[in-house]
């Protein structure tokens, strides 16, 4: 499993947890807690998809640099 996937997988179970809290303790409807349950599951999903992005590039920039340093040290013992 892809690091991107296990943050995606940890803010969405962050958010069942505080959506199963809301109903429990919620002091209005269930109309208006789905409704505040599902912009909250939005709001989660679009940060994990942010965060899920982030530490993918994060990573493919690491990669990029340790092919530059291999890259360079091959160079250097060549030389």
């Amino acid at each position: 499993m892809s690091t991107g996937t296990k943050v995606t997988a940890l803010v969405a179970g962050s958010a069942v947890i505080g959506a199963g809290l809301a109903l429990l303790l919620a002091p209005q409807s269930g109309a208006e807690t789905r409704k505040q349950i599902r912009n909250y599951a939005k709001r989660a999903q679009i940060q994990a998809n942010r965060v899920s992005r982030s530490v993918k590039a994060g990573f493919e920039r690491a990669v990029e640099q340790g092919k530059l340093l291999k890259e360079n040290r091959r160079s250097a013992e060549a030389a």
